[in-house]
């Protein structure tokens, strides 16, 4: 059996780019986005975290580079 992703056992359905409690887990120390490999989630979840990373950048909610 196929390990599902996180997100999908939880039954999320869509990432909001303001809910930075769930995008910080997903970025690391430099904030950089992790792999899909880092992170375990299917490359749908994958691609909404990263797009919704980008959005909370551009925002002004997370940095773009980490000290």
């Amino acid at each position: 059996m196929k390990a599902k992703c996180k997100l999908c056992k939880q039954n999320i359905k869509i990432i909001d780019y303001k809910n930075l409690e769930i995008l910080k887990n997903y970025v690391g120390p430099m904030y950089k986005i992790l792999s899909r490999k880092r992170t375990r989630l299917c490359q749908k979840h994958q691609k909404s975290i990263a797009s919704s990373i980008k959005k909370a950048r551009i925002m002004g909610l997370l940095p773009f580079v980490g000290r």
